[in-house]
């Protein structure tokens, strides 16, 4: 039994928010439907591919998931949509909620189908503001919210974005929090209702919960942003044979490397001797920092500061976090075998469950892989799919392998 065991989702989402979201309720037990158009989620083609569609970056985001493909700017695939809506719990989508209405899909239609459903947006914008009919993707939603500025604020030549797809992932937490929030309403209600979840307000939230500092109040004291954060000198520091990544925010865990290194004079510094100060004097104390790191190899420093209990750890590269020994202990990168795509690597879900743990129950879908299969337990007849082959509405998963 897993936490969202009995839990039906359709889902209509495409690129990364949505995906991602879903494939956790999927890590969790829930049955995902993703619903596909006869060209397939973007992502399928990001990456190398054994086979066409089967990219690593949709490997990584759509396992536990059953892949339906229905052309639903047909008549033919809205209704089918629509049957599956019917028998579900929960509905995700991320076209925007102008083209939803077009589509006859928009919650309207949905819940007339199904009263009780969880009809859930991932949508780029608050649809109450003039942004509401904006596209929204990764790269835009990062400049809009203000990460580049802050590279540039602390010293980047030049305003850069994440190199990852930080929005959408932050996003799609959030999205994920709402759809169980609803379904405890449901549960405890019977009540289904429209949840929307926007990636500028989601990202917006988390930027300005780091940095809104003095403008929390009014009138304001001090401007926007956390000194210690913009601070240029915050990096991971350089080590006699390479970089330690160190972090030092309380005044025990102060005191501890201070201790470790020898230095009492510091220990008295009025300059260091609170948060406050070292928050206020932080060009000073990183520029201390990285002398000090540059007097011992990073396992010299590793060693000392987990003897004084001091957070710190080695600065990784892509490669060499596929070989960090704690993540084989833990057996986060799991191996399996897909029947088309040979051995594949799947990120374990993260947390762990006494009672309900999760796991990978399927191995991400080729294209239309359960379309049939799906039709089928939505109440179509052999006859009735065979038209919707015939009409382009859905394909064969024959035709996929």
């Amino acid at each position: 039994m897993t936490p969202l065991h009995g839990i039906k989702v359709v889902d209509m989402t495409a690129y990364l928010m949505g995906p991602f979201a879903t494939q956790i309720l999927g890590d969790m037990g829930a049955d995902v439907i993703k619903i596909e158009a006869p060209e397939g989620d973007v992502v399928r083609a990001i990456g190398p591919a054994r086979n066409p569609g089967m990219g690593g970056f949709f490997q990584q985001n759509n396992r536990n998931k059953r892949s339906v493909v229905l052309d639903v700017k047909q008549p033919a695939g809205r209704d089918a949509v629509l049957r599956l809506a019917a028998r579900a719990d929960v509905f995700v989508y991320s076209v925007r909620p102008q083209a939803m209405a077009r589509l006859g899909l928009a919650y309207g239609a949905v819940s007339k189908a199904n009263p009780g459903i969880v009809y859930v947006g991932a949508v780029g914008f608050g649809q109450d503001g003039p942004y509401a009919a904006r596209p929204a993707l990764d790269d835009l939603m990062q400049g809009m919210s203000g990460i580049p500025s802050l590279f540039e604020r602390a010293g980047a030549q030049g305003p850069r974005y994440i190199p990852m797809a930080m929005a959408d992932r932050y996003s799609g937490l959030c999205l994920v929090n709402a759809v169980l929030g609803a379904l405890l309403h449901k549960h405890r209600t019977g009540e289904g209702q429209a949840v929307e979840v926007p990636m500028f307000e989601s990202l917006v939230q988390g930027v300005l919960g780091d940095h809104l500092m003095g403008a929390s109040f009014e009138p304001p004291l001090g401007p926007p942003g956390y000194p210690r954060h913009l601070n240029p000198e915050r990096r991971p520091f350089r080590t006699l044979d390479g970089y330690i990544c160190a972090f030092l925010i309380n005044d025990q865990q102060w005191h501890a490397l201070l201790r470790s290194i020898g230095d009492g004079e510091r220990m008295g510094d009025p300059r260091f001797a609170t948060l406050q100060a070292r928050t206020d004097h932080s060009t000073e104390v990183y520029a201390f920092l990285d002398a000090t790191f540059r007097t011992r190899t990073t396992a010299q420093w590793l060693e000392l500061l987990e003897k004084a209990d001091v957070p710190a750890g080695p600065l990784h590269s892509l490669e060499s976090l596929l070989q960090d020994p704690h993540l084989a202990a833990v057996g986060f990168f799991e191996r399996h075998e897909h029947p088309t795509e040979g051995t594949v690597v799947s990120l374990r879900p993260p947390s762990s469950w006494s009672r309900t743990p999760l796991a990978v129950r399927r191995l991400p879908p080729r294209l239309g892989e359960h379309s049939a299969e799906v039709l089928r337990d939505a109440g179509y007849s052999q006859e009735e799919l065979a038209a919707l082959v015939a009409a382009g509405v859905t394909s064969d998963p024959a035709s996929t392998s």
